[in-house]
């Protein structure tokens, strides 16, 4: 009987040991407004540039307006972030995807309710959805394609742009490890339905970056990359806070931490209250 008793006094002992070597979530989040939450959560894992922080705007899609804005629908020019948003009245703005050569269409699939700035599929995997027709459907999705039906989707929202799969509808990390990394912008939902737009100037592999995401407190359901390196942005301007957080580290393109200015990108996803 002492035996079995030295055995479970062990089994604690080791227990509450290892519980105490993990990384500590610290994901504390600061009110901004009803539905709408800000935090700077400290990566568990060091990047090899800047602080580590991971900027996120947690969004209720009950209160806020998702309003997908391109150059192509406002006069053909390319903005900021932080200029789109004073511009277009927005709240907080984010890159809507990468684009093409053309400093205007984006790379997928990009449809704002009678305005087409891509109307071809590609071979990504996930859509943004928004601003939707029914309310049969979630006020905003990630559409994953693979689990997904299209075809139907297609037809109940006014809003859509089309980017690359990170997690899909299981939760799992669809990003092969590899040595490259950068600064990234991504939008994410989580389980109790809110909208994530989640920054990180501090360069990392997209696969350790959705490792770290997924094993913090996000609670998420999904994600989808956005923009990379120094043209990745998030501005936001509420309620005497102003945030604003450039991209710098791109590897093979700008292999530094020196971007200091936001670039102009051609088509934003930005939030107005509703």
């Amino acid at each position: 009987m002492k035996n079995v008793l030295f055995v479970v006094l062990v089994a604690i002992i080791a227990c509450f040991l290892l519980s105490n070597t993990l990384p500590e979530d610290k994901i504390s989040w600061k009110k901004m407004d009803e539905g709408l939450y800000y935090a700077e959560y400290n990566s568990p894992l060091k990047s090899s540039h800047s602080d580590s922080k991971i900027d996120i705007l947690k969004i209720s899609s009950k209160l806020y307006d998702f309003n997908l804005l391109s150059a192509k629908e406002k006069g053909g020019s390319s903005k900021t972030a932080k200029d789109w948003s004073k511009q277009e009245n927005q709240i907080a703005v984010i890159n809507a995807g990468m684009y093409r050569a053309d400093h205007l269409t984006n790379v997928g699939f990009m449809k704002n309710f009678n305005v087409v700035n891509n109307g071809r599929l590609n071979s990504d995997n996930t859509i943004a959805a928004f601003n939707r027709k029914t309310d049969s459907v979630p006020e905003f999705q990630i559409i994953d394609l693979t689990c997904q039906d299209w075809e139907v989707l297609k037809t109940q929202y006014n809003s859509f742009s089309q980017s690359i799969r990170m997690m899909d509808c299981n939760q799992k990390n669809r990003w092969s490890q590899q040595s490259k990394k950068w600064s990234m912008v991504v939008i994410g939902k989580d389980k109790e339905d809110n909208v994530l737009f989640i920054f990180s100037r501090s360069p990392y592999s997209v696969h350790d970056f959705i490792d770290i995401l997924s094993k913090s407190s996000l609670n998420l359901h999904n994600l989808m990359y956005l923009e990379g390196g120094p043209e990745a942005s998030f501005y936001l301007n509420h309620n005497k806070t102003t945030i604003e957080k450039m991209g710098s580290y791109e590897t093979g393109f700008n292999e530094n931490d020196n971007n200091n200015q936001f670039w102009r990108i051609p088509n934003v996803i930005g939030i107005s209250k509703k």
